[in-house]
């Protein structure tokens, strides 16, 4: 064809591939796992899922879905409001009400769908957004697609100055939310992840709270990789700092720790649940959450109210592997949660050096990925490693003693 778009998009990938910036994707050919089968390779350690508590290709949840499927069919061929709400769609509702310590539920095709429909519903063009810097793409999209005026506040920083991360100067939340320009806006809605996926740590939840109820802001937080796992009992960020009660809306997913399959919701304040299903467009024009995913999450949801032990686990796995990758020489980001980033944002072509280093790995047996711009910021490439309550002290041993022989192969530890 002769329009011009395609041969400038060709000439972009290329010239992506050829600095090798190019995504990859790896084909694997088994169910989702600690150990897994990627092509003609098996038995390959897996740390880069989000399969926080192991519950993918548990045999309970799988049963639970398959029961499911048995009992309720296999999708809705519709949305909610038409012909597409089942009973089970209530009582995950209910279930994921009490186990986040809400008022009500609203269940989404995925997070990322929550997020999208969760800001243009109540705020318009006389409202203010305060979103952290660092916050994941689905907020940002979601932003985007309603008429409040925009602010950022500096990466986890509550204060009134300016503050300095990944080489931009911001200012703090209480600077953004006490000046009289946001004052004069009708509503205003602060907005953060609650762990943050690529950095592994958490926002500052107890001092967001606070300044929220000083200058009469609604609190959204998006607790997909904390959900399951955080907090004493994996409640969330929420619990972890001791403010279950004070979040107006918290978002969050079923396909990270929950199982791992897909689907989301948006959980808070009455009200503000109510007015979703009555204007939040991916939730009226999506259909309906298949009864499999909703049956499977009900189970690990049992599951997590019945006992610690898988969230307990994961703690444990992620401070062992932190403690012995620290230890054999690697830059990590210190933190408290299942994501272990290891940093290589001090190398010449740090982007390229990353995936290598990637690839390297899968040559010794362990799957990981490498991240660097625009994913994260220029200079910051990363590979994201994720742990598993269902890792072994063995394979975490096995991995670690991989990161070392790549590292000593690319000159990076000794």
């Amino acid at each position: 064809m002769s329009r011009r778009i395609y041969s400038d998009i060709t000439d972009l990938i290329e010239k992506r591939r050829a600095e090798g910036l190019i995504k990859e994707e790896r084909v694997i050919t088994s169910p989702q796992g600690t150990e897994i089968e990627v092509g003609s390779r098996k038995n390959v350690l897996n740390f880069c899922a989000n399969n926080y508590l192991g519950l993918s290709n548990h045999p309970a949840v799988r049963q639970a879905a398959k029961d499911t499927m048995d009992s309720r069919g296999y999708g809705l061929s519709s949305v909610r409001f038409i012909c597409g709400t089942q009973d089970i769609h209530r009582e995950l509702e209910t279930k994921v009400s009490e186990f986040l310590g809400t008022d009500d539920t609203i269940l989404y095709a995925a997070c990322y769908d929550a997020n999208a429909g969760i800001f243009e519903p109540f705020l318009d063009s006389d409202s203010a957004i305060i979103a952290d810097q660092l916050n994941h793409a689905s907020i940002i999209s979601g932003v985007r697609l309603c008429k409040a005026k925009r602010y950022i506040y500096s990466h986890n920083q509550t204060g009134t100055g300016s503050y300095s991360f990944d080489g931009k100067d911001l200012p703090g939340l209480e600077a953004i939310l006490s000046s009289e320009e946001v004052q004069n806006c009708r509503y205003r809605m602060v907005s953060t992840d609650g762990v943050f996926s690529m950095n592994g740590d958490i926002a500052p939840l107890d001092r967001i709270v606070k300044l929220c109820n000083k200058y009469d802001a609604l609190l959204m937080v998006d607790d997909s990789h904390a959900t399951g796992y955080i907090g004493a009992t994996g409640r969330g960020t929420h619990e972890h700092y001791g403010v279950m009660g004070s979040v107006d809306l918290i978002t969050t997913t079923f396909g990270k720790a929950l199982g791992g399959a897909s689907g989301g919701c948006t959980s808070g304040r009455k009200e503000l649940i109510d007015w979703l299903r009555q204007m939040s467009r991916p939730y009226l024009f999506s259909n309906t959450v298949a009864p499999a995913v909703v049956g499977a999450t009900i189970k690990a949801i049992d599951m997590l109210t019945q006992s610690t032990a898988l969230r307990d686990k994961v703690h444990e796995n992620a401070n062992y592997f932190r403690d012995g990758i620290r230890k054999a020489g690697f830059s990590i980001i210190d933190g408290e949660t299942a994501i272990v980033p290891i940093m290589f944002g001090g190398y010449e072509n740090d982007a390229v050096l990353v995936q290598k280093f990637a690839n390297d790995l899968l040559e010794h047996g362990v799957y990981a990925i490498g991240f660097f711009f625009p994913v994260v910021a220029l200079g910051q490439s990363r590979i994201r490693v994720q742990l598993s309550a269902a890792h072994t002290r063995e394979q975490l041993d096995r991995a670690i003693q991989a990161f070392v022989a790549v590292g000593r192969e690319n000159g990076i530890v000794n």
